[in-house]
């Protein structure tokens, strides 16, 4: 690992940094920063590792089934994420999707689904996906279109979801959809929805910038048994709004991850790159941009880890975790941006790690939340704290 001053910051207890250097370890000979052109392949192949490596554990609340404590500990994520990501974004990716995509269930799940799923899920036997947005529903969940009507003991789904991560190569997903027990929000149920049931295919196959799995699915006259709702009926957004408050923080701590290694790749080039008869980083424009880019990395970190110590404190989040995701994706895109520009045209050449972490930090200030709606969470957030204390 590179700078662990952060391990012993009060944030974390002493397993929480031998998990961190366990991993880093690991990695070093498990995982590769480069991919070839099979990216299912890979992503299967890491879901796998992962989990004969025993890291998905941490990715399953329950130790009855596969999980390495009776509920997700968030520090734990979001350490994983960042180690994971230093060393490979899709390996990241790979570990990040079985937890978001089997999290619903690890929350709320009945003990017949929790045994039926996650013991896989932590073995890496089994790939899950998390399916809440559609064409028209991103961040607005509310919008939702996709339907659920009630048939005897069947709920039958009809609809579209869009930009699945690991869409076409998981195994079961969670879907969301509109089950009608109330408008907006408060009719909205959660289903397990195997790859392979009848009525449900994948619509499209999505390539994105930083390579990996995703689709648009479509479900018509799809049948699912409600033994396979998760939770009550009407309570799929609280569902889903729990489990992305576990993993939000963890979007943020992937953030630091390529940060991190930008930053390492950055002091590499400026230490060994020779300009006028002296390194790059003589150079006092240089290093004023490195103390920057440390700054910020340190900045994010300490809005990332408080995060994740309040919600493994059981203490309300959505405020921090907004804050986290925002400044952590927002200061890894500059950060990376700095590097790249010290590798000069090596920087932009197809492969390189400073030219794919340019890549992998896109798509984090939009998943999960996009940067202006993080904003908005935190100005919802405050404004309510005036209201009140106004009020009283």
């Amino acid at each position: 690992m590179s700078d662990t001053n952060y391990l012993d910051w009060p944030f974390f207890e002493p397993r929480h940094a031998e998990l961190a250097r366990a991993l880093d370890d690991w990695s070093r000979t498990n995982i590769s920063f480069e991919h070839g052109h099979d990216v299912d392949a890979e992503c299967r192949a890491l879901v796998r590792k992962l989990g004969q490596g025993g890291w998905l554990a941490h990715a399953v609340g329950g130790t009855a089934v596969g999980g390495a404590g009776e509920a997700i500990d968030t520090r734990s994520i979001c350490l994983i994420r960042e180690t994971l990501a230093r060393h490979s974004g899709l390996a990241d990716f790979a570990f990040a999707m079985q937890g978001l995509g089997s999290g619903a269930i690890s929350l709320a799940g009945s003990a017949e689904q929790k045994q039926a799923y996650l013991p896989r899920v932590a073995r890496g036997e089994a790939i899950s996906a998390f399916a809440l947005s559609e064409p028209e529903a991103g961040s607005d969940v509310a919008a939702m279109q996709c339907a659920a009507r009630i048939d005897g003991d069947h709920a039958v789904l009809d609809g579209e979801k869009t930009w699945i991560s690991n869409g076409g190569i998981a195994d079961f997903y969670v879907v969301f959809a509109r089950s009608g027990e109330a408008p907006g929000s408060r009719g909205i149920s959660a289903f397990i929805v195997d790859a392979g049931t009848p009525g449900f295919e994948i619509a499209e196959r999505i390539e994105v910038i930083a390579p990996h799995p995703l689709a648009r699915l479509r479900f018509t006259n799809c049948r699912v048994p409600l033994s396979r709702r998760v939770g009550a009926a009407g309570e799929g957004f609280k569902v889903a709004m729990r489990t992305l408050d576990v993993f939000r923080t963890s979007v943020a701590a992937a953030a630091l991850g390529f940060a991190r290694r930008a930053l390492d790749e950055a002091l590499l080039r400026a230490t060994t790159r020779r300009m006028f008869n002296q390194t790059l980083a003589d150079f006092q424009l240089t290093q004023a941009k490195l103390a920057q880019m440390a700054t910020t990395i340190d900045s994010a970190a300490l809005l990332v880890y408080r995060a994740a110590w309040q919600r493994d404190q059981g203490r309300p989040v959505t405020r921090e975790a907004a804050m986290a995701k925002m400044a952590a994706t927002e200061g890894a895109q500059q950060v990376i941006d700095a590097a790249l520009q010290m590798w000069g045209g090596m920087g932009v050449v197809s492969e390189q790690p400073v030219e794919r972490l340019y890549r992998e930090i896109r798509a984090l200030r939009i998943y999960e939340g996009a940067t202006e709606v993080q904003q908005l969470i935190i100005a919802r957030e405050l404004l309510r704290d005036v209201t009140s204390a106004s009020a009283n």
